[in-house]
């Protein structure tokens, strides 16, 4: 019962999975045998350099931090990824990790593919390989769109963006919060120092829009923060 449990809600998973939509009911039977979903906790690094398979990870919930760190230990982080990305190391689609980690940013649930899964799924059906170059088309214009924000958008713009982004709980009053992420991590995703971004945060807190506790930032005051975003 517990196995049978366990299939029907990966199938009712993978059917909510954008490129899959349309697939018959004996494709997606052979979709869930030759596929792994997988939940992967807040602040699990589940790819790295090391690593020497080729993978394709779909991120149907939660968020990951895509990084690369240099010889003097700096990190870099080149990717946000929310619901819906896709990405891994996979030459027939293009997609390089090129020596990079990938860090759940909260609780993931993520189905995983192999070189053959994917080909067998392109081959068989154009439809997914058009929802495919459409998915991972959407990946470069978000890129484009990061670079552009750290380019012309300044660290309070873009720490605002972000808390909007991340906040996925809510404290007893119903006010969105972001929890489990040090200033530090914070800094690496908007490009940027850990001073400088604890400095902005207490000018959020004593101009009143977070309240700041450990490792979780209230949003006191969202459409302040979206006016600083640039929403």
């Amino acid at each position: 019962m517990a196995l049978a449990s366990e299939r029907q809600n990966k199938l009712a998973y993978l059917s909510m999975v954008e490129i899959f939509q349309d697939l018959s009911p004996s494709e997606m039977q052979h979709l869930e045998q030759v596929t792994a979903m997988v939940t992967t906790p807040k602040g699990r690094i589940f790819y790295q350099p090391e690593e020497s398979s080729e993978v394709l990870f779909i991120l149907k919930k939660g968020e990951v931090a895509v990084s690369r760190i240099n010889e003097d230990g700096k990190k870099l982080v080149v990717s946000h990824l929310s619901s819906g990305s896709i990405f891994g190391e996979m030459g027939v689609l293009g997609q390089r990790m090129q020596q990079s980690y990938a860090e759940a940013l909260t609780e993931c649930l993520i189905c995983v593919m192999s070189r053959s899964d994917v080909e067998q799924l392109l081959l068989k059906d154009p439809r997914i390989a058009m929802r495919l170059a459409q998915s991972l088309g959407n990946r470069l214009a978000q890129a484009e769109e990061r670079l552009e924000e750290m380019a012309f958008k300044s660290v309070a713009a873009r720490l605002a963006g972000l808390l909007l982004r991340l906040a996925d709980e809510s404290d007893w009053r119903g006010r969105r919060m972001v929890t489990g992420l040090t200033h530090q991590q914070l800094a690496e995703l908007v490009g940027s120092y850990r001073e400088t971004v604890t400095l902005t945060l207490n000018e959020f807190r004593d101009a009143g829009l977070v309240e700041i506790g450990r490792r979780k930032i209230v949003l006191a005051d969202e459409d302040e923060l979206a006016h600083i975003a640039g929403r």
